[in-house]
């Protein structure tokens, strides 16, 4: 068996399930465009991320949270993980 560092604690954990988002608008300076956050509540809590998005970026995660039933997130690489495939399907 491979030797886990202990304890393991909720900063040792790098890959979460998402459990609840939320997208924001932040308005820019008069006639400067807004931005784009998203944030993801991971683990019914445990871990948050706010990620900063362009417009365009905005719309494509909405669309992909909307229609994904499970999704993961790599905390070190900032990386979201759409869906669950069980080998062999």
């Amino acid at each position: 068996m491979p030797e886990v560092p202990q304890p393991v604690t909720d900063n040792s954990v790098k890959v979460r399930q998402l459990s609840h988002y939320q997208f924001s608008w932040i308005a820019g300076e008069p006639g400067k465009p807004g931005t784009y956050t998203l944030q993801l509540v991971l683990d019914q809590g445990a871990w948050e991320e706010v990620l900063t998005l362009d417009p365009d970026d905005a719309d494509n995660l909405q669309d992909l949270l909307a229609n994904t039933e499970t999704v993961h997130y790599d905390i070190e690489r900032r990386v979201l993980m759409f869906g669950v495939t069980p080998t062999g399907s």
